[in-house]
């Protein structure tokens, strides 16, 4: 019941959300996706120039106006007061609400090795981050598959020095701004699904520099047939995706 009620909350949140937004965009501040547009221009043209000073003037100028146009904007306000709102329920109820917790012990029996397993935590190869760069070792490595979620930075990932598993891997990446870089060996085939906001692709012989909005998937001719392949799956506001042979 609790968590039906609180999946309702989030429910009319959301749906409120989106009315704001709405309500800003046409009525108040009709503005606001043309300045979208232009601060998120201004950082994918100073990412390009950079490290030039023109480039990192329009790059930080862009996040500059980004960060003004999108707190400004009612339903931003809207979200980080109800986010008060429930961090204020949650202590409250916290401080209402004790529990007492009595611990329940029960005797091993004879069998009970029959139904135990081993449980073994890895270490991923990458983790979430707001900020920053990510890579693959640069020595021999052990593969994992990789599912991350990314703010401002790039990733690149070297499968040349790892070896990969029969069946397919997966490569798995949402970005909010920055460059993925895959280096795929020779005998490994690969499928790739982009999809793209702002940015450009290189992508083994297919090569595009300006993407608006768009979804690429590209695919080698034996994907189907090889026991040895990878999957790769981007998603990305502003940015760009390179993957090619080594």
């Amino acid at each position: 019941m609790l968590k039906k009620l609180k999946s309702d909350y989030l429910s009319w949140i959301v749906l409120l959300g989106a009315f704001f937004v709405l309500l800003d965009v046409f009525f108040f501040n009709r503005g606001l996706i043309f300045s979208l547009i232009v601060a998120i221009g201004m950082v994918y043209l100073g990412r390009k120039k950079m490290p030039k000073k023109t480039g990192k003037f329009l790059f930080w100028a862009g996040l500059f106006l980004l960060f003004v146009n999108v707190i400004n904007m009612i339903a931003v306000k809207f979200f980080l007061m109800a986010l008060l709102c429930f961090l204020i329920y949650q202590y409250a109820n916290r401080k209402k609400l004790q529990y007492t917790i009595i611990p329940i012990i029960n005797e091993p029996h004879a069998d009970a090795g029959l139904y135990s397993e081993t449980i073994i935590k890895e270490q991923p190869l990458f983790q979430n981050r707001l900020f920053g760069h990510q890579q693959t070792p640069d020595h021999v490595y052990e593969w994992d598959d990789v599912n991350i979620q990314c703010g401002v930075g790039d990733s690149l990932i070297d499968l040349s020095n790892t070896v990969l598993p029969k069946g397919e891997s997966i490569i798995f990446i949402r970005n909010i701004m920055g460059k993925v870089t895959v280096h795929i060996p020779y005998d490994v085939e690969v499928s790739i699904h982009h999809s793209v906001l702002f940015g450009s692709a290189r992508i083994l012989d297919f090569y595009e520099t300006s993407l608006i909005n768009r979804i690429i998937n590209v695919e080698t001719a034996n994907y189907e047939q090889t026991d040895q392949k990878v999957k790769i799956f981007t998603s990305m506001m502003v940015g760009d995706i390179e993957v090619k042979r080594v």
